[in-house]
């Protein structure tokens, strides 16, 4: 084999390697972004008494998303996003107001723990996924009963 051969060869060999490096790059992406949709955005806080924040959906801005609360890696509960929070909608992150959520944690133990609030994401081939909202929320459960948020020292 000559030399230009070998190096119409190699410079074949190469140029098949990075399309099949962007093929699989691509799929990928695909994959990834058809499972754990980036369009799911909120906030949540402890106040005195709840987990409670906000969830939006923005490519289908007038759902109301279904969130569920895991406090301490358990399951607690779920609900959807629909009760009135207008700082959302003054804030521009939503069409209207009824993106709130709220979720009562009256019977933890004193102590520490961490709350992460998941918007639930159905695929149309029957997956669900989770995608966390904001950042996980710790907070300290006093001896009477009630919340104090450490993510706001």
């Amino acid at each position: 084999m000559s030399l230009t051969s070998r190096s119409k060869l190699i410079h074949a060999l190469i140029g098949k390697s990075v399309l099949e490096t962007l093929l699989v790059g691509g799929l990928a992406v695909g994959f990834y972004l058809h499972a754990f949709p980036p369009y799911f955005h909120g906030w949540g806080e402890a106040t005195n008494t709840a987990i409670a924040g906000w969830a939006v959906n923005d490519a289908a801005p007038w759902d109301r998303v279904q969130v569920q609360l895991y406090i301490d890696g358990e399951f607690v509960a779920d609900a959807r996003a629909n009760l009135s929070r207008p700082d959302v909608v003054a804030k521009g992150w939503a069409r209207d107001e009824w993106r709130g959520y709220s979720f009562n944690v009256s019977e933890l133990s004193a102590g520490i723990h961490e709350a992460r609030v998941f918007a639930v994401h159905h695929s149309s081939d029957r997956r669900i996924t989770l995608q966390l909202l904001g950042d996980p929320i710790r907070f300290v459960v006093n001896a009477d009963g009630s919340l104090q948020d450490l993510t706001k020292r």
